[in-house]
């Protein structure tokens, strides 16, 4: 039996892409409303970075490792991220969302836009999406930085003081409030003494499959791996034939299995040829993936698929730098000839993101899906004094005894490598 890799990206982006209206019993057909020019520019720029993001986190993980995030999360926490660049910070951070011409009011409206379309969609679907910044008491920043998000992306503001010990666990519990205790972590605790701001993004879905596997059926099969071995697994199973929709392009078989009113779907694309997955990984993109939605058919057919759980965490600094904004990792320090400019959300440019932390969860079952995804921006303050001190110079360096003051051996070192 060929059963289905678990190629599950797609839980994250169909959630983006969904298109569907309210229905109290039957099906979702369509939207509540039309999407507006901009947020369909929107939704096209998040998918593409989805797929962007996905493939240089799949660069630089193990290629046979199973892999989950959740590029809306991302998207979240870095558009209220961008709200406080300016300058080459902020070209940076739009180029590598794939903004293009959109003007930052087009881009706030639209997200507040579909923030409402997707909370609520699916009455049958349990979908939180939820945002939050906390900032260290004592540290000025823009009121209007907070006012944007809060008025576009429905983010709470609270000032908390950092440094007691409380404070880690506030935010924790935030997160874990609103991912139903899948991500009870995400800030570490202690807090950095140079840590300011915590922009974070929560994401949590539960549905069950409109046709559900049957408990009964599960039982271990065989599911072939990259290297054309074999590893039993967990496998569900419908109980008869069943209306799924499915497609066919260029090597890969194309899968599409909704949850409760039809609004939300998994997709899966499995390629002929196990060894095929990173070729495919790589070569994922909006273009490919539209002609894989376009290419699916309604038929009845009997589904067999692997059971999982899955959690991830990664720091995405390089990731993201990989992909254009690695201006805003940089500290101004006088040591590269540009740095992080976030003085639209502090007016002294002393501000620096110090890391994007993302972790997710999700486990697939005969009932159906639950998934959640956690985003943590962090936003760092420079301290007066330069942290670094780089001896990348000619010097003179002695050895001493400290109270006497004497010196034991003196020096002068003029190239390291010369011996």
């Amino acid at each position: 039996m060929s059963l289905f890799r678990p190629f599950v990206v797609s839980v994250s982006i169909a959630v983006v892409a969904g298109c569907a209206d309210q229905g109290p019993t039957g099906p979702i057909a369509h939207l509540p409303r039309n999407l507006t020019a901009s947020e369909t520019n929107l939704v096209a720029a998040n998918n593409e970075f989805a797929f962007r993001l996905f493939r240089e986190v799949a660069r630089e993980q193990s290629p046979d490792s199973n892999l989950f995030i959740s590029p809306l999360s991302v998207s979240m926490a870095l558009g209220m991220t961008y709200n406080g660049a300016a300058g080459t910070t902020a070209q940076a951070m739009d180029t590598t969302l794939g903004f293009g011409g959109m003007t930052l009011d087009e881009i706030n409206q639209s997200y507040r836009g579909v923030i409402g379309l997707l909370r609520g969609l699916d009455p049958r679907v349990d979908f939180t999406l939820a945002n939050s910044i906390w900032y260290r008491q004592g540290v000025s920043f823009e009121p209007a930085f907070f006012d944007v998000t809060h008025t576009y992306f429905d983010a709470q503001v609270a000032g908390l003081d950092f440094s007691a010990p409380s404070a880690p666990q506030t935010i924790n519990d935030w997160v874990n409030a609103q991912t139903h205790g899948k991500i009870p972590e995400i800030v570490a605790s202690p807090i950095p003494d140079n840590m300011v701001m915590y922009l974070i993004n929560a994401v949590y879905f539960k549905g069950d499959w409109v046709v559900q596997f049957d408990k009964s059926r599960t039982t271990s099969a065989p599911f072939t791996l990259v290297d054309g071995s074999t590893a039993s697994v967990p496998t569900m199973s419908f109980a008869d034939l069943a209306p799924v929709q499915v497609g066919y392009v260029g090597g890969v078989q194309l899968l599409d299995l909704r949850y409760g009113g039809g609004a939300y779907s998994m997709t899966i694309a499995m390629p002929e040829n196990p060894a095929a997955m990173d070729t495919l990984v790589s070569g994922l993109t909006r273009q490919r993936w539209d002609a894989w939605v376009a290419a699916f058919e309604s038929v009845a057919r009997q589904v067999a698929m692997p059971k999982f759980t899955l959690t991830h965490g990664l720091r995405m600094n390089d990731v993201l730098s990989a992909l254009g904004m690695g201006v805003a990792f940089i500290p101004c320090d006088g040591r590269a000839p540009d740095c992080a400019d976030l003085t639209r959300m502090r007016s002294v440019r002393d501000l620096y993101i110090s890391e994007v932390l993302h972790k997710t969860y999700v486990d697939v079952n005969e009932e159906g899906t639950e998934a959640a995804g956690g985003t943590e921006v962090g936003i760092a303050l420079l301290s007066n004094s330069s942290p670094w001190f780089v001896v990348d110079r000619p010097f003179l360096f002695a050895i001493r005894e400290r109270f006497s003051g004497t010196i034991l051996f003196l020096g002068r070192i003029m190239n390291p490598a010369a011996t």
